[in-house]
């Protein structure tokens, strides 16, 4: 979804028992851990005619729900891991060319891409799992002026552990393709550490809302953050 080890997709296994099953179109958008409440798509603003980036889109479920439902001019679905990349094309390669599906490091994309988006999102995609101070800049540096970045994150860890207070990332397990033990970076941060790190990179009109999440040992609350890069040009 975001940076990834080099020598292995820890992304593989992920998400291969739905992809067999429910092949479709999502109805719906949404924000929270359990993708069963609260905001949907309306917080990304009017999408019609414009330019969409999904940052660690995995299997492009949301970007082909907005492909289909909100009539932007184009949605690129970027993602670093084969894997999830294939999946993705097997389930809405027809969509192309609202949909475009990249295989591509994150950041990487992004700073190849200056000015280009007037949207980016991330639904615990790319931003839980790159180091923010490489991702925010570049998702500044692909935005147009008063462009629009929307992701949810953790508001804490998976079993109630606070974020973190300053950028500092947890390891959590994952497993190679033949199943070898792994780990995975994720950055679980608190409000002001978001936000302190999007006004560096050049985001403002920054707002948060902690969405509750439901009952159980693996719900989660999530925090949702909206910014927006500057109206400044880019200096060379």
């Amino acid at each position: 979804m975001g940076r990834v080890t080099r020598t292995a997709d820890l992304w593989h296994h992920y998400g291969r028992t739905r992809h067999a099953t429910d092949r479709a179109v999502p109805g719906d958008f949404y924000w929270s851990w359990g993708q069963d409440s609260g905001p949907g798509a309306e917080i990304l603003g009017d999408l019609t005619g414009r330019y969409v980036g999904d940052l660690g889109a995995g299997a492009a479920r949301h970007g082909a729900h907005l492909a289909i439902h909100h009539h932007p001019a184009s949605i690129v679905a970027v993602d670093a891991s084969p894997a999830q990349h294939a999946m993705a094309g097997d389930l809405y390669g027809h969509l192309f060319p609202r949909l475009n599906l990249a295989l591509c490091d994150v950041p990487a994309h992004l700073r190849a891409s200056t000015d280009t988006y007037d949207v980016l999102y991330s639904v615990f995609g790319a931003v839980d799992f790159t180091e923010p101070r490489e991702l925010l800049p570049a998702a500044a540096n692909a935005l147009r002026p008063g462009g629009r970045l929307v992701f949810s994150t953790l508001a804490h860890h998976l079993g109630g552990t606070p974020a973190h207070p300053d950028v500092q990332h947890t390891e959590i397990a994952a497993k190679t393709p033949d199943g070898t033990a792994a780990v995975m970076r994720r950055w679980v941060l608190q409000e002001h550490v978001w936000t302190k790190l999007l006004d560096e990179a050049g985001f403002t009109r920054i707002t948060t809302e902690v969405l509750p999440g439901g009952p159980g040992p693996r719900a989660a609350d999530t925090l949702l953050v909206t910014a927006h890069r500057t109206q400044e040009p880019h200096t060379v």
